[in-house]
């Protein structure tokens, strides 16, 4: 059984935020609930200082999925949208005084939702390595570029530790092989090239 934090359970079990922003300024929603997690977060933003006045989030999810988008919300709310782009998966988790390893996807799931609800706050097109690249991962679809992306931001070296991180080869396992190739691609993009 995993080990969860003080923290963590009160998120869980007092989760903060809970709903939807009324006429929200920016929305930004991840996850797929076929694959088992999903994520919908709402913005309202002060226009004179861009400052984050309300956050509120949905989820399907675990415990971990419920306090990390709980978490997010009270870390996000009176930031600026600048600031608040800053934050990472592993900011969620260390503000949660931490996350199991199996469950750190949750955090990652966080960040993304804040991404896209900043891309959509700013009219842009949410562009993220979630939703572009080639699939890798056909039971959690998981592409090529958010592995790569979540490898990089979390020195991550192992199959075992994307899959904690994206589900990625939780399910048939039929990708292990890519995952391989994609973490040593990201930490030695060059073994390929022949010597000059």
């Amino acid at each position: 059984m995993w080990e969860y934090s003080k923290k963590v359970k009160d998120h869980f079990f007092h989760p903060r935020n809970v709903g939807e922003v009324k006429d929200p300024d920016a929305v930004g929603e991840v996850g797929n609930i076929s694959c088992g997690d999903a994520l919908k977060l709402t913005l309202k933003i002060d226009k004179s200082t861009s400052r984050i006045a309300d956050a509120r989030f949905k989820t399907f999810g675990c415990g971990s999925a419920i306090a990390s988008a709980s978490a997010l919300t009270e870390m996000i709310k009176g930031k600026t949208i600048d600031e608040a782009s800053k934050i990472t998966n592993g900011d969620i988790a260390y503000y949660l005084d931490g996350l199991p390893k199996e469950k750190m996807h949750c955090s990652v799931m966080g960040r993304d939702a804040l991404e896209a609800a900043i891309a959509n706050y700013r009219g842009s097109k949410v562009i993220a390595p979630a939703s572009e690249g080639k699939i890798i991962c056909k039971c959690f679809g998981v592409t090529d570029k958010k592995i790569s992306r979540v490898v990089r931001e979390n020195r991550l070296r192992t199959v075992e530790e994307v899959t904690n991180y994206t589900k990625a080869g939780g399910g048939c396992k039929s990708c292990h092989p890519e995952i391989k190739t994609i973490i040593d691609e990201v930490w030695n993009p060059h073994a390929d090239m022949p010597a000059l």
